[in-house]
């Protein structure tokens, strides 16, 4: 398959895969818990990054979308082909997309650009959103990315967690959830996490692991609710450079 097609081929399975993630948002009987916060936050303009696990990335998108009051929102999504279905699923959802991964030796991948972007947009009141253990895991483990991105744009951060039943949990390096229709489900929001302008290393990652613990937290929330086994964290491993970006 050439270049071409591929890309055609993908376009057409993330905007399935966003008419799948509708019909099961407005399938599914949502309890939510503690989206109040979140309404005071987006009723004041305040700027948000709103966090939430690579594998449950399915409904955490429509969540979002169908939640009263809840401001439009940047997406960062990588450059790899996967991530070209993923953008496509995004935007039927209703968000906006920037693509970028995290710059390598050699290798240039939009990271900057896209940190940049996301700054730009933050400090203008908007919002964006990010999957903290993406692309690659450890599977609910926060890279330091997120916590840098909040750093320079003074925004803060908000968890949100998501659970349905029944559902299908794949053998994927984030467990990834796939929702079915016709079930139960539950939303699960956290508090406002800030990070000081000023921080410094021991500081960032005090917010690092704050950030990592909540997000496991409002998840094992969400399956509690729903009656769903709950799904744990990898293996954790060495933090990366505070100046990597994550994305989805």
């Amino acid at each position: 398959m050439n270049r071409t097609n591929a890309s055609v081929l993908h376009r057409i399975i993330g905007r399935l895969v966003g008419a799948y993630m509708l019909f099961c948002g407005w399938t599914t009987r949502w309890t939510r818990i503690n989206e109040d916060g979140a309404r005071k936050a987006w009723a004041a303009g305040k700027p948000l990054i709103v966090c939430y696990w690579h594998g449950r990335i399915m409904q955490s998108h429509v969540g979002w979308r169908q939640s009263e009051g809840a401001p439009r929102t940047l997406m960062l999504i990588s450059q790899s082909k996967e991530g070209e279905a993923i953008s496509q699923a995004c935007m039927m959802v209703g968000l906006d997309v920037v693509r970028g991964s995290t710059d390598k030796a050699h290798k240039r991948k939009g990271g900057a650009e896209a940190l940049r972007t996301m700054v730009k947009t933050l400090r203008a009141g908007g919002s964006v959103a990010i999957t903290p253990d993406g692309p690659k895991g450890p599977r609910m483990r926060v890279q330091p990315g997120v916590i840098q991105l909040a750093r320079l744009s003074g925004a803060s951060l908000i968890c949100l967690g998501w659970s349905t039943r029944p559902r299908k949990v794949f053998n994927s390096w984030d467990q990834f959830m796939l929702p079915l229709p016709f079930g139960r489900g539950a939303y699960v929001w956290s508090d406002l996490l800030n990070v000081p302008r000023d921080a410094d290393d021991a500081a960032l990652e005090r917010a690092r692991l704050a950030l990592e613990n909540e997000l496991t937290r409002i998840a094992h929330e969400a399956d509690r609710l729903v009656g769903a086994a709950p799904i744990e964290p990898a293996e954790a491993s060495p933090p990366e450079r505070l100046a990597d970006a994550p994305t989805a």
